[in-house]
């Protein structure tokens, strides 16, 4: 059955004519206006959590899905060059740093998150927030894509090998550093989610393809957590909506669903 979807796109501006800060990491005043309205307070995480799991959707990510999409088409025709070459399921440095990118991963951000709510610095605080926002965003993602696409790994252990959740995982936490710290802590933070990455295709547990595409989901899911968990309260306390309409016709028949935030 035809489905035609449709996503509102999200206001770009509040009342009191401030406008939202899409390029860039946020200024000092975009921080103070954000916390000042309680946008990343605990009380409002599950609520931003969806947000963040809608705000995917936005205009603003196009352009990375369309070069993130297109990168790990072509990268595909390279997948099993580059696990000839590469691949060594028995590396400690690919053992090394699967381990470290499970639970020590979760629990870092864990712990960044509990610090930030007990100090003063507030880009601090509204990083850690954001990386735990992101965390979570990216695992229903990942996981999602995972169970729907079921892609056999190279090693044929199961079914899950895209997209790459470690690489995913790593490049969300890099966007929300890079979006509140700038390119000085982004450069480093994207390079150490390369190199995770990397790891997982010599340890056998993914193509390259499959980083690319984890690589091409964290990256938005983390911009987009920014992104809308700093836009301000104000002007935006109009619930969500979803809105299904059937849609009937000689040829045609199915449902148009239409999502407004």
């Amino acid at each position: 059955m035809p489905a035609a979807a449709q996503v509102g796109a999200v206001p770009t501006r509040a009342e009191g004519s401030r406008l939202e800060t899409t390029a860039g990491p946020p200024g000092p005043a975009e921080r103070a206006a954000a916390d000042a309205d309680g946008r990343r307070t605990i009380g409002r995480l599950p609520a931003n959590l969806g947000r963040g799991v809608v705000g995917v959707f936005h205009r603003d990510n196009l352009v990375p899905f369309l070069a993130g999409g297109a990168a790990a088409g072509a990268s595909s025709i390279f997948d099993d060059d580059v696990r000839r070459s590469v691949a060594n399921p028995d590396s400690g440095f690919g053992k090394t740093l699967e381990t470290a990118g499970a639970w020590p991963a979760s629990v870092l951000v864990g712990g960044l998150f509990t610090a930030g709510r007990l100090v003063r610095d507030q880009r601090f605080r509204d990083t850690s927030y954001d990386l735990l926002d992101a965390m979570v965003v990216n695992f229903g993602y990942t996981q999602l894509l995972k169970v729907t696409v079921r892609r056999e790994r190279p090693d044929g252990s199961n079914n899950a090998s895209f997209p790459s959740g470690h690489a995913s995982n790593a490049f969300a936490l890099a966007a929300v550093a890079e979006r509140h710290y700038g390119w000085k802590v982004g450069v480093p933070s994207y390079a150490v989610a390369a190199v995770i990455g990397y790891s997982r295709i010599v340890r056998d547990k993914h193509y390259l393809s499959d980083v690319v595409a984890g690589a091409t989901l964290g990256y938005i899911v983390g911009r987009t957590v920014v992104r809308v968990n700093g836009r301000p309260l104000e002007g935006a306390t109009r619930a969500a909506s979803l809105q299904l309409s059937p849609i009937l016709g000689r040829r045609a028949l199915g449902f148009q669903v239409a999502v407004s935030y």
